[in-house]
């Protein structure tokens, strides 16, 4: 069983549930794949703009984080989300629309909403086509710095956790990950290091990232300590 870390700090982005969801909808859903893209559904008919909006077929098998989660195996992934999809038009959560768009079919999903119904009539009565959005795609969130530390570096304590902290406001959270990359990849498993490289990029520059602000090495007192002695010098390079 993989483990999940847990929600970060801070602002996590959400999504609306209508209530009737879990009172009505969730008990009937006796499929798993067919619970996860209903869900997915609600999730990714809130990422588009307009008026009308539906989940395409296509953008759904091209999510390759969504199809990991249903099988490793691609083709029967595909499989096992077509029959979802089936399973929840069947059930009525979801309005299905195949619409021919030159030598193919576009299949077109909405969720059974009074939007959603309203969107499929107007459809059908040609008062909108569909154009060629942008698919959506799950997104992988950015482990917090403190799963970063545990995962690569070791335990915590009360200490560090403090330090960290302060890196994180301090340093583009991409820095910190690529820092602690390239500390694990010179087995120089230690905070210190990994802060000396923040502290050089601070000072240096990295051209391909964006410069940090010209007073963060004033303004974070951690910057200010004999483990970046000199531009260039980084732990245990005496």
């Amino acid at each position: 069983m993989q483990r999940f870390n847990g929600f970060p700090a801070g602002k996590n982005g959400s999504i609306q549930v209508p209530n009737l969801f879990f009172s009505d909808l969730l008990p009937l859903i006796d499929d798993l794949a067919e619970l996860k893209v209903t869900v997915y559904c609600f999730w990714a008919l809130q990422q588009r703009e307009g008026q009308y909006r539906y989940v395409r077929l296509r953008d759904v098998l091209h999510d390759e984080t969504f199809m990991a989660g249903l099988d490793a195996d691609p083709g029967k992934a595909a499989q096992i989300v077509q029959q979802a999809l089936e399973r929840a038009t069947a059930r009525g959560t979801l309005l299905h629309v195949v619409v021919a768009q030159g030598d193919a079919d576009e299949h077109l999903y909405f969720m059974n909403t009074e939007r959603g119904r309203k969107a499929v009539t107007a459809l059908e009565k040609g008062h909108w086509i569909p154009g060629d959005n942008e698919p959506v795609g799950a997104i992988i969130e950015t482990p917090n710095i403190f799963a970063l530390y545990e995962e690569n570096i070791g335990p915590l304590t009360p200490l560090l956790s403090d330090i960290l902290r302060d890196a994180e406001v301090t340093y583009p959270a991409p820095w910190i990950v690529d820092a602690m990359r390239i500390a694990v990849e010179n087995n120089k498993r230690n905070w210190r290091y990994v802060e000396a490289i923040l502290k050089r990029w601070t000072m240096e520059g990295r051209q391909d990232q964006p410069a940090l602000h010209d007073n963060a090495y004033e303004q974070n007192p951690y910057l200010r300590d004999e483990y970046f002695r000199r531009p260039g010098h980084m732990p245990g390079d005496e």
